[in-house]
């Protein structure tokens, strides 16, 4: 079977997950922002959604077992509120 080509998106500090399945965003968050740390992003913006949570909950469990995850919280209202989480990476 073909493994489909790799989508290429910009990694600019923000990651938005709406396009992405739930299954995926384990990896995806530890490799964004794995990106990021490489390009000097210190900040970074993840768009969940607020919906019931479920995805939200996966993506603070995936933060939590990442060492170069300083901290994180949900976002403030200008940036998403509850839709969004801030994460602050290790230099």
């Amino acid at each position: 079977m073909h493994e489909p080509d790799p989508i290429d998106f910009p990694v600019d500090g923000a990651l938005d997950l709406h396009t992405f399945r739930p299954a995926d965003v384990g990896d995806l968050v530890t490799t964004y922002l794995a990106e990021c740390r490489t390009r000097g992003i210190l900040q970074v913006r993840i768009i969940h959604g607020k919906g019931i949570g479920a995805l939200r909950e996966t993506v603070h469990a995936t933060l939590r077992r990442i060492p170069e995850v300083e901290s994180f919280a949900l976002a403030p209202a200008d940036l998403g509120g509850w839709g969004a989480t801030v994460v602050t990476l290790r230099r």
